[in-house]
């Protein structure tokens, strides 16, 4: 008989903001694989006969294939063991989840999603930028930055979406981010439109700058502002809350019986 695959979130980063839920299961499941990011605190959660895979994939290493993933996670179902597949931030945002779970599906695994708190969220939180705002912000915009000008057939219309969100919540954009400037400028985007990069967010070592659209990718050099990396574009960083911002907590899980 087969296993279960549990499709779980891991949240940004910070331990804390892991769900109760995701924490039963990677305290009670047979085998974890898990993505690159997931902090070293989450991952001693797992219970001492757990099996733990790696099959991170980071830019400009040597990476996993997703046809290998799939390959694996179907394997250990396929013994009986139950899975959890822990992903960073939310399975479902930029994270290939979907992929994995009609993958699984086809071959006649069962699979339980847990949601996460995804990046763009909490990385707003942490430096105090509600994503919406009844005086001026109505909508919000996630979108891939991984795009580069290259690519023939792009998914993602920056000059449409200049004039057409509030604010624009970029993942992985940081390689990019000289080309969607140039984008979004040419769409029709103030050139001093208010924008905000934010390194690790919710880590203790997050760092983030504050500027102006046209000064964005001079910024991030100077600052050295390397992925992951979230990038917050609109006039959504007009409505910062400068002396409430989240403060970095220190690693504090909940207790929660073993099963």
């Amino acid at each position: 008989m087969s296993g279960i695959v549990y499709l779980v979130g891991a949240g940004p980063g910070d331990p804390e903001l892991l769900t109760l839920k995701a924490l039963r299961l990677i305290r009670s499941c047979n085998v974890l694989v898990h993505d690159a990011l997931i902090p070293s605190e989450i991952l001693k959660e797992a219970n001492s006969k757990c099996e733990v895979f790696y099959v991170g994939k980071r830019a400009g290493c040597n990476s996993f294939l997703q046809s290998e993933i799939n390959s694996l996670i179907l394997k250990l179902a396929k013994e009986g063991k139950d899975v959890v597949r822990l992903k960073g931030g939310d399975p479902f945002v930029f994270s290939r989840g979907g992929e994995e779970v009609s993958f699984l599906e086809e071959n006649g695994i069962s699979v339980e999603i847990v949601p996460g708190i995804t990046s763009g969220i909490a990385a707003s939180s942490y430096v105090g930028i509600p994503l919406t705002h009844r005086h001026g912000a109505s909508s919000v915009t996630f979108v891939t930055g991984h795009e580069t000008s290259e690519k023939q057939e792009k998914s993602v219309n920056w000059r449409q979406l200049a004039l057409s969100s509030n604010s624009l919540v970029i993942y992985m954009g940081i390689r990019n981010i000289e080309y969607i400037v140039e984008e979004l400028i040419i769409g029709g985007m103030k050139r001093d439109t208010k924008c905000a990069a934010i390194q690790e967010a919710t880590l203790k070592n997050q760092k983030s700058l504050m500027t102006e659209l046209s000064k964005l990718p001079e910024a991030i050099k100077e600052n050295n502002i390397k992925p992951p990396a979230i990038v917050i574009i609109g006039r959504i960083v007009d409505f910062q809350v400068k002396n409430t911002i989240t403060k970095l907590s220190a690693v504090n899980l909940p207790k929660i019986k073993k099963i």
